[in-house]
């Protein structure tokens, strides 16, 4: 064999080799070079046009899936939603704050079960600060099982487990309880475990955080659970221009975004996150937010996005099949 031409074999077959030994996709029957990532809507349940925005995007778009704040108020819409739609992929947003000014809620366990979570306005805190500063590990999971078992009583039993405003997962101690809650329920949960090639190159995770997020990774999938490689998380940082009016500017404005971005993809599982709103007048009195998420919106429905997905050929699936997989394992 020519030598250039074995070097090349050489260096693909380690390639292979690190993926094999390093992919969570793999482990799940997905070939070494497969990109598979999960487009998931946050802050399903917490108003009108969260709800809709979400059905829209999954409905006529290529997202897949999206999760539920259990204490929010148009909660039993999405639920309706969901009787009528049984094989959704539709997990817990697990919430622990209520950070906007004039629009709130409180615990689903009530005042007195959790007072840590609660403020001088009857509603959780706004800040992470805050919660940190105020609710014990106990009270965390107290709110946790409480906003799962509302969603049980309602009939729902919910596909995974992820955290509003990563509240869970930046607190150690928190954290413990959500993977604790994964473990005793069988749930899979949002955090990256895997290779991390995003957050490792926008500097979110260094080599000791690394380590830690491996080991959790390892008694996730021992628990008989699928595992994520990688988290993409920022699309909400995409914000368009006042100039950005229509949902046709909007729509070409974050295409083009995720389009980018997913040039960084690697082989793997990837959780995509993302805030789908529908358009209202009413949205701009809740958050400032309301473009920013219908662009999210709109990016979902557009044929540019999706002939991309499959020109590249990424897998786009759901934390059901995800979770299939991961029972036909040995």
């Amino acid at each position: 064999m020519n030598p250039k031409r074995f070097f090349l074999f050489l260096l693909f077959s380690s390639c292979v080799g690190l993926c094999a030994q390093e992919n969570y996709a793999v482990k799940l029957g997905y070939r070494p070079t497969d990109k598979v990532i999960v487009l998931h809507i946050d802050d399903v349940g917490m108003s009108y046009e969260s709800n809709h925005g979400a059905i829209d995007a999954i409905e006529k778009g290529v997202a897949k899936s999206f999760s539920i704040m259990m204490p929010c108020p148009w909660v039993p819409e999405i639920f309706h939603y969901l009787k009528d739609h049984p094989k959704t992929d539709a997990g817990l947003h697990l919430t622990l704050n209520s950070e906007w000014k004039d629009y709130r809620w409180g615990p689903v366990a009530g005042i007195k079960a959790v007072p840590g979570l609660v403020d001088n306005e009857g509603a959780m805190y706004r800040s992470l600060p805050e919660v940190y500063a105020h609710a014990t590990p106990e009270e965390v999971n107290t709110e946790i099982y409480a906003q799962l078992e509302r969603c049980r009583k309602m009939g729902w039993e919910p596909t995974h487990l992820d955290s509003h405003m990563g509240t869970i997962i930046l607190n150690p101690s928190y954290l413990e309880k959500y993977i604790g809650i994964a473990i005793d329920q069988h749930l899979p949960i949002q955090l990256p475990c895997g290779h991390n090639y995003l957050n490792k190159k926008t500097g979110v995770i260094n080599d000791v955080l690394m380590n830690q997020l491996h080991s959790i990774g390892e008694r996730l999938w021992n628990a008989g659970l699928p595992v994520f490689d990688d988290l993409h998380n920022f699309s909400y940082g995409w914000k368009p221009s006042a100039e950005m009016k229509t949902a046709k500017d909007l729509r070409e404005f974050k295409t083009k975004k995720y389009i980018e971005s997913f040039k960084e993809l690697q082989p793997g599982l990837t959780y995509v996150i993302m805030h789908c709103t529908s358009y209202s007048d009413i949205f701009s009195h809740i958050s400032d937010s309301g473009a920013i998420r219908q662009a999210d919106m709109e990016a979902m429905m557009d044929p540019a996005l999706k002939n991309y997905l499959d020109q590249q050929g990424i897998i786009v699936t759901t934390i059901r099949e995800l979770t299939e997989r991961r029972k036909a394992v040995k």
